[in-house]
């Protein structure tokens, strides 16, 4: 039978009576429930895979939910969602009405917290754990972070502030040497010292048996250590960071080993202090592609199983954007790109290899990232730096106090803009462009085909002086028309000049654009579309354009407050248009996980809406 056990969990407590041997079994099953599920939905094998024993001691150890468990990033938590009820409905996972491929506590009071972003969960944890206290409750807060989310900073505000906690919160560090891509800096060489020095712990632990059991004078020594910080201290309990900062440093940990985890989760549970618990985990465990190339298989669409080939591998723009950054730089030393722990995603593994003196993988450290690039730019150099549009929200201040308010000149290249599908509201890259309209000294391009691209990322490296955004979808381009003359760098006029009604839009609502034209013109009705590339500012003549024409509907795939359509409203405002205009764009909302197409026609943005919109004014 397949899944013998796991299809008989329940709740986390039908785990607690498992054997060893039962609970082996069930890692086993879990690991080939997660495999199947992401090889047909898509989503984070990596991860889910890594931390599967894991999740599993967790909740054999803890009384959930009252105990909370709070998942860094939370990517990785679908053993957690089959153990919590939700097995049965683990094959809809990060499709329409289904369960998100994140934790929500509106899906279940086993979710803690709702994640999404980076190094979040030491601050939320510790919230939560002050909570509990202020309220009487003293159960155990644990926050589960992996090793590429302890780059970012707010990890270490969370650090320094929960080490003052007196008890019942335990920071998990799940340690895999890898975020996405392989983890860099000065916390990632420090952990790598730990883990080769994993006798350190016994050593500690034998000093305070040794005192503990001298009459009189063992037990006020020992204390009378701990307080210390001479040198004495250092010399027997050799400390690590973690210990400086109030929490009692358990590990290096097998977190694939059962019997390993449940003691060192015991010892967390009854410690009458912060516990820092180190577990070393594989990522990918138990999927030979997985474990091979962790970061191809962090995220990933559909793929067969049997030889670890994604189903679909078309080129996309993040490979044609990290293709043209080395072109470019090849014939100009000035050019420099950044990235935070995002260099295969981003479509910069060649440049890595081919200019390292030039690349520089921050780690998860957005913020970082821009004021660091614009110490370069300060300088002379160009840095690049490639961000997801979603992890861009976090760097909102650097753009604007550090980056143009300076007028320096960097360039960011916004992936994944506009909606993302599968994985949903907290990674949906539609509030990019909101919020830099609102920055000045900006400008933005928003291509719809490769060729723009390439021509947008040459304007803002040769034809701009300050902070540039150039903003792009996740996969490839759509179709072009076959009689769609070359594109500008600022907009393209297509359809009937002589309509009564336009169209605006940008990026590759462009594509949905020539259909709903199609539809409308196979109806007897006619449109002209303004195509919009440079979106800030916008083109005087573009607006100058627009202002002949008796109606106009402006299709965003973003947010409407802040947007183009309302500054482009403005603009034809000023100038004294009188006619009919609209915007149809995301309304004060957040877009849940769907197929990005479901989404689009969620929205109104897809070709039949548009027709529809157009038709009906």
């Amino acid at each position: 039978m397949p899944n013998e056990i796991l299809s008989t969990i329940k709740s986390p407590q039908d785990i607690k009576s498992l054997t060893d041997e039962q609970l082996k079994q069930l890692c086993k099953e879990i690991r080939t429930q997660i495999i199947d599920t992401v090889s047909v939905n898509g989503g984070h094998l990596s991860p889910n895979l890594g931390v599967v024993e894991l999740t599993v001691m967790l909740h054999n150890v803890f009384d959930c939910p009252n105990d909370s468990i709070v998942w860094d990033v939370g990517h990785q938590c679908y053993t957690h969602k089959m153990l919590t009820g939700r097995y049965e409905s683990i094959g809809t996972i990060r499709t329409k009405g289904g369960l998100s491929g994140f934790p929500k506590r509106a899906e279940s009071e086993y979710d803690a917290f709702d994640v999404g972003h980076s190094s979040t969960s030491i601050s939320a944890a510790f919230g939560i754990a002050q909570a509990k206290q202020l309220m009487g409750d003293d159960s155990h807060t644990i926050a589960v972070i992996g090793d590429g989310s302890l780059t970012g900073g707010l990890a270490y505000e969370g650090l320094n502030n929960a080490g003052r906690f007196k008890k019942n919160f335990i920071v998990i560090l799940n340690d895999n040497k890898m975020s996405i891509s392989k983890n860099v800096g000065a916390m990632a060489k420090y952990l790598t010292s730990i883990r080769v020095k994993p006798s350190y712990l016994r050593v500690k632990n034998r000093v305070e048996n040794i005192l503990s059991h001298i009459p009189l004078v063992g037990s006020p020594t020992k204390s009378l250590l701990r307080r210390s910080k001479s040198r004495v201290k250092n010399i027997i309990y050799k400390d690590t960071l973690f210990d400086q900062l109030g929490y009692r440093y358990y590990g290096p940990v097998d977190g694939h080993d059962i019997d390993s985890l449940r003691k060192a989760l015991l010892a967390a549970k009854s410690a009458n202090s912060p516990v820092l618990l180190h577990v070393i985990t594989t990522k990918g465990k138990g999927y030979q592609y997985a474990e091979s190339d962790s970061a191809s298989f962090h995220g990933i669409g559909q793929f067969d199983i049997d030889t670890g080939e994604p189903i679909s591998s078309k080129t996309d723009f993040s490979r044609v954007f990290g293709d043209a950054l080395c072109r470019i730089a090849e014939s100009d030393k000035r050019v420099c790109a950044v990235t935070a722990a995002m260099r295969t995603g981003t479509g910069l593994l060649d440049f890595s290899h081919m200019y390292k003196d030039r690349f520089f993988d921050v780690g998860i450290a957005e913020e970082h990232a821009i004021t660091f690039s614009c110490g370069m730019a300060s300088k002379g150099m160009i840095p690049v730096f490639a961000v997801y549009s979603t992890f861009l929200q976090r760097g909102y201040d650097q753009l604007l106090h550090d980056a143009a308010m300076q007028k320096l000149h960097m360039i960011v290249a916004v992936d994944r803009a506009g909606i993302v599908g599968e994985d949903g509201e907290t990674h949906q890259g539609v509030f990019d462009v909101s919020m830099l309209n609102s920055i000045p000294n900006t400008t933005i391009f928003s291509p719809c085909y490769f060729d723009e691209m390439k021509q947008s990322l040459d304007t803002a490296i040769y034809g701009c002086d300050s902070l540039v955004a150039i903003r792009y979808p996740r996969g490839g381009e759509a179709a072009r028309p076959a009689d769609m003359e070359n594109s500008s760098m600022n907009y393209d006029i297509y359809g009937d000049r002589n309509a009564k009604k336009l169209l605006i839009t940008y990026g590759r609502l462009f594509s949905n654009a020539v259909k709903a034209y199609e539809q409308l013109k196979a109806q007897g009705e006619s449109i002209c579309i303004l195509k919009l590339c440079k979106i800030k500012p916008i083109d005087k003549n573009a607006i100058q354009f627009a202002k002949d024409f008796e109606k106009i509907h402006f299709f965003e795939e973003g947010i409407l407050a802040g947007g183009i359509g309302e500054t482009f409203d403005y603009e034809l405002t000023k100038i004294g248009y009188t006619g009919l205009y609209k915007v149809t764009a995301i309304e004060d909302r957040f877009v849940p996980h769907s197929t990005v197409a479901d989404a689009l026609k969620e929205n109104n943005l897809d070709a039949d809406s548009m027709c529809e919109i157009i038709k009906n004014d």
